[in-house]
């Protein structure tokens, strides 16, 4: 579970800064790389750090002896 974890942190971290470079430069990395944000190579991309983030959601409402016993090993 935990490389699962730190696989949709990681997808989760590129969505954010693709989305910061939309914001600040006006530049669509994932559509660049896929040759367009209608292309369906970027919709899946979209589509797994959109799932990523929604199993991060899940590390909010973790136990907290899970969180600890986890980074202890």
């Amino acid at each position: 579970m935990m490389f699962l974890d730190k696989i949709a942190l990681a997808l989760s971290i590129v969505g954010g800064l693709n989305w910061g470079l939309i914001g600040l430069l006006n530049f669509d990395l994932v559509a660049f790389i896929s040759g367009g944000s209608g292309t369906w190579l970027a919709r899946i991309i979209y589509t797994i750090v959109g799932l990523a983030a929604l199993w991060c959601l899940t590390l909010l409402f973790r136990p907290e002896e899970n969180r600890t016993r986890h980074s202890a090993a």
